[in-house]
């Protein structure tokens, strides 16, 4: 059997962090659905800067569009919105099938909106109804000022994706937006079903302490956080807040593991996939991580719902001085100026070919 099928029969799902208009057109997404059991997907500024910036695939939408004299801005939107709608397209059948479960596309708020919590908000209520599909999640993330826009977005009814997670911590407050959100809608007698996920970054972990982490803990702090997070996750499924709001028809704010490609050379290059086999969450994968996955991966078993060694493991970090608490914070910060280079990248790079296209020289 494909592993990755083992991964979906114990109640795990796939997702490719990757989406392009080559992917689309030439049937390969459908075949990651058929063959790897790939159930959704999510995207980002820095996929789409490489996928607009990889070829022409794109110029004839901007060259059209461009006439129209849209804001850099709205005609990434709209491109992006395209590609977007014709993969939840693909999978909206199994996302009727599942009830909501599966199926489902992601795309993220403008990244310069990460501290505006009006703005986030406000944009988050306009892409979902500009996108049009009933699966497709609006990724916000999950900083100090966009917790209260995620709450406030489901309790308006939009599905979020929360990103920018990397720790227990940082998860137990986009958790608690979600419950507020849906406790909201319940007590104003709104439909409780809302879904979202919780999407917390693994290997940027890694990456972070490489330099000053003993050799042999060497890719091992993700691990630990994710196992950590898990915990809590399945902690907070069980407990009688949760289990009120179950009873009155609310599904849970899955946990979604997230940045799970292998940065380290040495490393197995599916140690993220191999390691974090928990059922009840997803594990969104890119490319080339899938591909591995699906070629050579291994399951030996599945994630404690205990966190297993998890604060073994993190009291070896902490004496070397490794404060992941601060880290944690460092990681959200810089992860949220990483997406904003991306998106300046990505603004420029539209820009520049819709003049060129204009001048004919593209």
């Amino acid at each position: 059997m494909n592993p990755t099928r083992q991964l979906h029969d114990l109640g795990q799902r796939l997702w490719l962090d990757n989406i392009t208009r080559t992917l689309l057109d030439d049937g390969t997404l459908q075949r990651y659905i058929d063959r790897d059991s790939i159930t959704g997907l999510t995207s980002n500024p820095s996929i789409f800067d490489e996928a607009m910036g990889g070829g022409d695939a794109y110029d004839a939408g901007i060259r059209d569009s461009a006439q129209a004299g849209p804001s850099d801005e709205a005609l990434f939107t709209e491109l992006a919105l395209e590609d977007l709608r014709r993969a939840a397209d693909l999978f909206l059948p199994m996302h009727a099938a599942t009830g909501g479960l599966d199926g489902w596309v992601s795309m993220e708020v403008s990244p310069m909106l990460a501290t505006d919590t009006a703005g986030s908000l406000a944009a988050a209520l306009k892409m979902h109804a500009q996108a049009g599909r009933p699966n497709l999640f609006v990724k916000i993330p999950g900083t100090p000022e966009g917790l209260q826009a995620i709450e406030d977005a489901i309790f308006a009814g939009v599905p979020i994706n929360v990103t920018l997670l990397f720790s227990t911590a940082q998860y137990l407050a986009a958790a608690e937006a979600y419950l507020r959100g849906i406790e909201r809608r319940i007590e104003a007698g709104l439909d409780p079903v809302v879904e979202s996920v919780a999407s917390l970054f693994i290997s940027r972990w890694d990456k972070a302490v490489a330099d000053t982490a003993p050799a042999e803990l060497r890719n091992t702090l993700g691990i630990a956080i994710g196992q950590r997070t898990y915990r809590a996750y399945r902690e907070l499924l069980a407990s009688p807040r949760w289990q009120t709001l179950a009873a009155a028809g609310a599904h849970p704010q899955r946990l979604l593991w997230a940045s799970t490609g292998t940065k380290d050379p040495d490393a197995p290059d599916t140690l993220y996939v191999e390691e974090l086999a928990a059922p009840g969450t997803i594990n969104t994968l890119p490319e080339k991580t899938l591909k591995a996955f699906s070629d050579h991966g291994k399951l030996s078993g599945v994630m404690a719902s205990d966190g297993g060694d998890a604060e073994a493991t993190l009291a070896r970090f902490a004496k070397p001085g490794i404060d992941v608490d601060a880290l944690a914070a460092q990681l959200q910060r810089d992860g949220a100026a990483s997406f904003v280079k991306s998106w300046r990248s990505l603004m420029q790079r539209i820009a520049e070919k819709r003049d060129a296209l204009a001048k004919g020289k593209a």
